[in-house]
């Protein structure tokens, strides 16, 4: 990738905030993570180059376990912003991290330019399952993150939400709740954990809407490209493998190119069952390759 550089500007452009709340179409947005070597970086750059020609609206770059990416993290998000066209936003977790060290990541991409940030509590190293523990000079959750994000600069902020009940809780209406809390706080827009059936993302929207919050909630998807990986983030999520995926992703399971297309099928339908029923735009967890993003996004526009 380019070399990283100390500072950047450029002219202001519309916050996503903004696009959606006068988007004639649905947003497209795609997200990376950062690399971990000179192998893992040529492939994020390729990918986000071939993404880049879809002219999306958006890229975020995710963000580690008690900060463990923070450096790559800030690294990747620089470079995005810096040296393409795309509109960059930058993850940011509270976990294992105090005051201090939040507040310096929050200058390190306010001075490469980065105007949103995507504010979430994290897990702790264990994953999703393992119990939150506060750090002594930390904050509690990401309500009080997105307002620390909100205070200390010109910030659009958006977070994140959870169409099947948080594993650590496996309670939809507290999550409705806490997103509504995290919309008050500063929030201007959601993106789910990944998900595979659009009933989960509707029934989220009808909770937060029926608590009075019209915080705009873009669906993550995760395009299937082998059955481990899925069946891994699924659990790491939470997210439940709905059967009729699971008959469907079974029943060529010996056959890795198969799955491979059923998982696009599987994409592409529930990408259109979202649009249809209204979603804001479609968020795609990429895993820093683009060909299955970039087949599921040529079907939609077909």
């Amino acid at each position: 990738m380019p070399a990283r550089t100390a500072s950047y500007s450029r002219p202001r452009a519309a916050t996503i905030e903004e696009l959606l709340q006068t988007a004639t179409r649905p947003l497209f947005s795609f997200e990376f993570f950062p690399p971990r070597d000179e192998t893992s970086a040529r492939q994020l750059w390729q990918a986000v180059r071939e993404l880049e020609s879809l002219g999306p609206d958006f890229v975020s770059v995710t963000y580690g376990a008690s900060g463990s990416t923070r450096e790559r993290t800030i690294t990747a998000t620089e470079t995005i912003a810096q040296h393409t066209t795309l509109r960059s936003v930058a993850h940011l977790t509270c976990a294992s991290q105090s005051r201090d060290q939040l507040r310096r990541v929050i200058g390190a991409y306010a001075a490469a330019g980065v105007r949103h940030v995507l504010a979430i509590r994290g897990d702790m190293p264990g994953g999703p399952t393992e119990p939150w523990v506060r750090h002594p000079d930390g904050l509690a959750n990401a309500t009080e993150l997105v307002a620390l994000v909100r205070e200390l600069g010109d910030f659009c902020v958006g977070v994140g939400a959870f169409p099947d009940p948080h594993p650590q809780s496996s309670d939809a209406a507290l999550d409705a709740r806490i997103l509504v809390d995290k919309a008050r706080a500063g929030a201007s827009f959601a993106i789910t954990q990944l998900f595979f059936d659009a009933h989960s993302y509707f029934a989220l929207v009808d909770r937060v809407r029926a608590l009075g919050c019209d915080l705009p909630i873009i669906p993550g998807i995760m395009p299937i490209t082998n059955v481990r990986q899925v069946t891994r983030f699924a659990e790491l999520s939470g997210a439940p493998l709905p059967a009729a995926v699971t008959r469907r992703i079974q029943a060529v399971a010996d056959d890795d190119d198969a799955v491979r297309r059923v998982g696009i099928e599987l994409g592409t339908e529930l990408s259109e069952a979202l649009l249809a029923g209204g979603a804001p735009g479609l968020h795609y967890y990429t895993q820093n390759r683009s060909r299955a993003t970039r087949e599921i996004y040529a079907n939609l526009h077909r």
